[in-house]
C-alpha cells in the first residue's frame, strides 16, 4: 500500500499525455474523413487520363 500512498501524494503529471493522444485521435478522424471522401469521389468521378 506504500506504492498507492506514494502516487496518491505526489503532484499529478500525466495530463500531459492528454495532449497527444487527442491530436492522434483528430488526425486520425481527419485522415478518415478525406481518404473516404478521395476514395469515393475517385470512384464516380474518374479521370480520362489513367
Amino acid at each position: 500500500m506504500q506504492v498507492a500512498a506514494l502516487l496518491a501524494d505526489s503532484p499529478v503529471w500525466h495530463y500531459w499525455l492528454a495532449v497527444p493522444i487527442a491530436l492522434g485521435a483528430i488526425f486520425v478522424v481527419i485522415a478518415v474523413v478525406l481518404g473516404y471522401f478521395f476514395k469515393v469521389t475517385s470512384t464516380r468521378y474518374p479521370s480520362d487520363e489513367g
